[in-house]
């Protein structure tokens, strides 16, 4: 087994479920702490900020440092910044994607927006969608946290972000900007923050058009766990396949 030092999770599925830990991941990260290897977590949830994400793990029993935390909102807010410095910003959202275009210094405004950005909002409603929909046939850019269509919870599976933007998108005739996984780009900033190479680094995840193509995209080794979306049997099927498959993080040796 190659030696690895920076191993990136990603958390719905891979590492909880809903508020329930998966207990072998739990194990393996405390592993990883114990051999002061660096871990990292990058999630497309958009919902939360890094100081709720973190205490999201501190609830399954990992204590860990909000800089090892990278999710598609800070991404997102990031892109919005570069591309659209002026620009006023229509959000559909909850406080991670809030928090994140605050940080940015980014204008929110609903009425005629320049950039409508969607990130999974639990209280979506017809109002909401209807008001991104008239805004991108007026001309606004359509841009997505992540483009996941669905998640794992402790009882079954929640429409995910994805569902909703591209919805948004039929409506108006529109292909969305997607920032999360599978694009590399948080990948790309853990490597910028922390100067791994791509040879040091590991892709872990349960869902493999999201975490296992960021790795595959990235250029670095990844591990399918059978534990969330996505089964090994149904992985195996694809054209590019993960560096490792296991059923859980029990059966990898650090």
């Amino acid at each position: 087994m190659k030696q690895y030092k920076a191993f990136c999770f990603d958390l719905d599925g891979t590492v909880y479920r809903g508020k329930e830990g998966i207990t072998s991941a739990v194990n393996f990260i405390h592993a990883l702490q114990e051999k002061q290897l660096d871990y990292f977590f990058v999630t497309n949830n958009s919902s939360k900020t890094p100081s709720q994400l973190k205490e999201a793990l501190q609830q399954i029993g990992l204590t860990v440092s909000e800089k090892r935390i990278y999710s598609s909102a800070l991404v997102t807010a990031k892109y919005v910044k570069k591309h659209f410095k002026q620009g006023k910003v229509f959000i559909i959202g909850q406080d991670g994607l809030h928090f994140a275009l605050e940080q940015e210094g980014i204008e929110v405004e609903e009425n005629n927006p320049d950039v409508v950005v969607m990130g999974i909002d639990r209280n979506i409603n017809y109002e909401k969608l209807t008001k991104a929909c008239i805004a991108v046939q007026n001309g606004a850019k359509l841009i997505g946290t992540n483009e996941d269509i669905k998640f794992p919870t402790e009882v079954g599976f929640n429409p995910g972000n994805g569902s909703f933007v591209k919805l948004v998108g039929n409506v108006c005739d529109v292909e969305p900007i997607f920032m999360g996984k599978p694009s590399p780009v948080m990948l790309e900033m853990i490597q910028q923050d922390f100067g791994f190479n791509k040879e040091e680094m590991l892709m872990i995840g349960d869902n493999y058009d999201t975490d296992i193509m960021c790795g595959i995209r990235f250029g670095c080794d990844t591990v399918h766990v059978n534990t969330g979306v996505v089964s090994a049997e149904d992985v195996k099927e694809k054209e590019m396949l993960p560096t490792y498959f296991v059923n859980d993080l029990s059966e990898f040796e650090i």
